[in-house]
Parts: structure tokens; sequence; C-alpha cells
């Protein structure tokens, strides 16, 4: 006697939602460790198991799917800034520069005798004057322009696709913004000025080392005039656009 057993199976339309479920789940693990990338690219994979059943998605996973990219958006940009100032950090720097044109401007800003300032006033006077400074360069910066922190209380302005002569005017604008700042509402007895060192290429080195060492020297020169100036370079000759009280 042949005895024919019944063997429970899966319908094959059950497995996407099970499949999808698991994807789901390693998303929520991998967002949970900032993961965003790896966390979109499974719950897409379950988003597309689950438009292959019926009924349609659930309007959950397009919410889902929509958060994540949101989520890795922020956190790509986050990760391009800097924490205190909120402008463009080196690593977004050094890039921008390595993929430059020409012509090129860079801008080298220093806060003079910014040690002094935490050292009389305190390090969250100091965090203020940072954050103050940053938002005083950026204001009025030209189309695909930015402001980046190159490092401690040094600014860098990239300036693209400008003449010399607009490039010195924007550099001024900074320096004087910044000088007539207010200060004394952030703190009494507080002020601020700014040294600038301004190169401009117009040829193949623009963006590279050599642009950049010549702002660092253009903004020892600046500071060794007196501080608070732009010091640029006109053909072979250092100049300074000089302080007027």
């Amino acid at each position: 006697m042949n005895c024919v057993t019944e063997v429970d199976t899966v319908p094959t339309e059950q497995a996407a939602p099970d499949q999808a479920g698991l994807h789901e789940a390693m998303a929520g693990v991998l967002a949970a460790r900032g993961d965003w990338r790896r966390a979109y690219e499974h719950l897409r994979t379950a988003l597309d198991l689950a438009r292959a059943q019926e009924p349609p998605v659930p309007e959950q996973f397009r919410e889902e799917v929509d958060r994540l990219r949101r989520e890795r958006a922020q956190a790509r940009e986050e990760s391009l800034r800097d924490a205190l100032t909120a402008v463009y950090n080196r690593r977004y720097l050094d890039r921008r520069l390595a993929e430059a044109r020409t012509p090129l401007a860079v801008a080298l800003v220093d806060i003079d005798l910014f040690k002094n300032v935490n050292d009389t006033f305190g390090h969250l006077v100091g965090d203020q004057v940072l954050r103050r400074v940053a938002t005083l360069l950026r204001e009025g910066l030209p189309h695909d322009s930015f402001c980046a922190r190159y490092g401690g209380e040094e600014f860098m302005l990239v300036l693209p696709a400008v003449q010399p002569q607009a490039a010195v005017r924007i550099a001024e604008r900074a320096r004087t913004e910044i000088a007539r700042y207010p200060w004394s509402a952030v703190c009494p007895g507080l002020s601020v000025t700014i040294s600038v060192g301004l190169a401009y290429e117009a040829g193949e080195a623009a963006g590279g080392r050599r642009q950049v060492l010549e702002a660092d020297h253009l903004l020892y020169a600046a500071k060794h005039a007196g501080r608070n100036r732009v010091a640029y370079r006109d053909q072979e000759h250092v100049r300074l656009i000089e302080y007027c009280p």
C-alpha cells in the first residue's frame, strides 16, 4: 500500500515578505550604527521584494525609504562641515582644491592674536568669536565660492572664476566687516581683527600646494606689517591694503 505523506509547503508569494522583513530588520540595525549607506541598500531591497507581491507596497515602506534617504543626505552634509563653526571642514576644502579650475583666488584668513582672546576672555568666548567670524566671512560670497575652516583660528575663502581685483575687494570687505563688528556686545572689552593673505592663480597651479603656500606667505606679510591687513601680489610686488581707523 502506497502511503502519501502530505508536506506543508510555503507558498512562493510568502517567501518575499519573509525576505523583505529580514532586509528591513538589517536596515534598522545598520541605521542604529550610523551606517546609512548600507541601511538604505537593505531597505531598498526590502521595498523591491515587497513590490513583487500583492497587496501593493505598504505606505510605511515608502516613508522609511524617504526617511533614510533624508538622513543619509544630512549625515553626508554634516561630515563635510566643521562642528563648531558650521562652515566646510578641511576634508571638503582639500577635495575642492584638488578639483579646482582656473582662475582661482584663495584667501587665507587668520584671527589676530586669538590666543590672547582665549587667555583674556576664556575659551567659551573664543568659540563665540570663531562662530561669528565664520558667519561674517561667508556672508555675501559670490556663487560657487565658499568658506572653510583651515585649522584652529584659520579659515580659507575659495573664490573660483573671479577677477583679481574682485578677489581683493571680497577679502577687504571681510576684513572691514570683522573689524567693525560690535564685539563688545559679545563681551565687554573684546575686539577682533583678521589678517588675510590672498593668492590668485590663473595657471595650472590653481588650488595646488604652491598657491596655498603663496597665500600663507602673504598672510605672514600682512601680520608682519601690523595685522588687520590684506596682502596680495600685484605682478611681482606684494601690496598691502593698509588699515584705516
